[in-house]
């Protein structure tokens, strides 16, 4: 019989590439989507199956982090191998505006996963999308015993989920993993995160149909990824033997300005001539550099990221140049990067 995986948000950006990944390899995948009036399952169009169809591999149930009962229920129900952790309010600058939304969702939702896989006494291996905001101010490179010193809502609210599945780990023997990942990207990202906002501004400027981008602190440091493969290394973390906390991370910097110039290079563009700065973008807490030191990953797993931040740049541009001439001409737009 095929494994059994549950993935809390995938409708997202890497719940999307896991799908996809733990599919190829026989999975049965369940996913948890949030109730909206509006269609949010794009990112999954490539492998959506039809619920009436018999033998499904996909198979979608709504729910949320902020319900207890439904995660009980549906834990129980599943009876998953594998559950991956992945939903939350993930966007750093909103988790200032929306602080108690942000903690309930990113940090309590967690806790309440860990609940249920308690209560429905099921045996699984967690996996937990935790995040390089945990180190904040910490000085790079940052590894696993790097102290964490968060700077905003969603960096607090993580912290509050990392220590949880630590508890529940050692309380209750579970097999629960943090993987603290570094920025990670990809043209399913969300537009309104820098990266993707870059990339998008791009391919309009290109075409003609927008003229400026407005940015805040382009002089941060970060440590860019490509998604998609960063999925992998979530798999293998649940395939060790015990639950444990890995950096996921390339261990190449850039500064934010960096990735402007290789954007707007890439489609032949003079960023300075578009970009301009917003104070409004400034967060009221600065993260100045996040560098991840990945070498227990490479060495405990055998991963190591193969795509670094300026083909990660340059792939995105050409994506959304890709969807903007779909867009333009009527076509089907379709993100299978």
């Amino acid at each position: 019989m095929s494994k059994v995986a549950l993935i809390t948000g995938i409708t997202g950006q890497d719940g999307s590439y896991l799908a996809e990944f733990l599919l190829s390899k026989g999975y049965t995948v369940h996913g948890i989507v949030r109730r909206s009036s509006m269609l949010n399952t794009h990112r999954l169009d490539d492998i959506y199956q039809d619920p009436h169809e018999s033998h499904r591999q996909l198979i979608l149930h709504y729910g949320d982090l902020t319900d207890s009962s439904s995660l009980v229920n549906l834990v129980r129900d599943v009876n998953p191998d594998e559950v991956y952790n992945l939903a939350a309010q993930s966007h750093v600058k909103v988790s200032f505006e929306t602080p108690e939304y942000t903690g309930d969702v990113s940090g309590l939702g967690t806790m309440r996963l860990l609940e249920a896989i308690r209560a429905a006494d099921v045996d699984t291996k967690f996996y937990q999308a935790s995040t390089s905001e945990l180190f904040g101010s910490s000085p790079p490179p940052q590894g696993e015993a790097t102290p964490f010193h968060p700077r905003s809502p969603y960096g607090v609210a993580k912290l509050y989920a990392y220590w949880a599945v630590v508890n529940y780990r050692d309380a209750y023997k579970l097999h629960a993993t943090n993987g603290i990942l570094f920025n990670h990207e990809s043209p399913r990202r969300g537009e309104t995160f820098v990266t993707r906002k870059i990339t998008r501004a791009v391919a309009r400027i290109k075409a003609g149909i927008q003229d400026k981008l407005y940015m805040g602190n382009i002089d941060a440091v970060r440590d860019w990824g490509y998604a998609k493969e960063y999925v992998e290394a979530m798999w293998l973390m649940l395939q060790q033997p015990a639950g444990d906390d890995f950096v996921m991370a390339t261990g190449v910097a850039a500064t934010v300005r960096d990735f402007i110039e290789a954007a707007f290079g890439h489609a032949e563009l003079d960023w300075e001539k578009h970009v301009e700065i917003d104070s409004r973008y400034f967060r009221p807490t600065e993260v100045d550099a996040l560098i991840g030191d990945p070498r227990k990953a490479e060495q405990r797993l055998g991963w190591k990221p193969k795509t670094h931040w300026r083909e990660l740049a340059q792939l995105m541009v050409d994506a959304d140049i890709a969807i903007l001439d779909d867009e333009l001409s009527g076509r089907t737009v379709r993100v299978d990067r």
